[in-house]
């Protein structure tokens, strides 16, 4: 079975709607000892930072995190879910899980520069098959992610500067673009998850 954190803030039923069209089955929760239970667990997510460390804390959902990472199974985080792993945000100085080393930080204006970083970009660098280099992925985003080790880059992207388009440590994928959103290219992103790839 596959969690999906649900602290009220993110694209819950698409995430859901695509697991299974993959024939998975998926439960969208806020209890902590389905989400320890669980073989694989998702946390998606759309809105401020800040509130969404306050919700996951308040619901004890942030320490249930923690407790499954230990697990070693697989954990993949969407857009917010990616930014929540990190230590800090420069949206208001917001504070993050701190599972990760880094910082998350704005799009600086240029010049012909759109922020928010909205709609579709092409992955760079991949490191990962189930991630090709040349894929393209559906973005919404005015923050990315900036690792303390620039090891965890799994994929990058562009949008004014590089940036980490997704992130891979241990037993934990992270992506800025949002898979349920990116039609043929997220669901095969998906399975490889699911079915098994070079991600855990």
């Amino acid at each position: 079975m596959i969690a999906i954190i649900d602290y009220e803030m993110g694209n819950l039923g698409s995430v859901a709607k695509a697991l299974t069209y993959l024939g998975q089955r998926a439960e969208v929760t806020s209890d902590p000892d389905v989400i320890f239970r669980a073989d694989r667990v998702i946390l998606p997510g759309v809105g401020a930072m800040s509130y969404a460390l306050e919700q996951l804390e308040k619901k004890g959902l942030d320490e249930a995190i923690r407790q499954y990472l230990l697990t070693g199974r697989p954990f993949l985080g969407i857009c917010l879910g990616m930014q929540l792993m990190f230590e800090s945000s420069e949206e208001g100085d917001a504070r993050g899980l701190g599972i990760l080393p880094g910082t998350v930080r704005r799009f600086q204006p240029q010049p012909g520069l759109k922020i928010p970083h909205m709609g579709w970009n092409q992955l760079e660098d991949s490191r990962l098959s189930i991630l090709p280099s040349g894929t393209h992925f559906y973005f919404v985003h005015s923050y990315y992610c900036d690792p303390a080790d620039p090891a965890m880059v799994a994929a990058r992207c562009t949008h004014g500067v590089p940036f980490a388009a997704a992130v891979q440590k241990d037993n934990i994928l992270l992506t800025q673009f949002h898979p349920e959103k990116s039609g043929d290219s997220g669901l095969k992103l998906l399975a490889g998850w699911v079915f098994g790839g070079d991600e855990d």
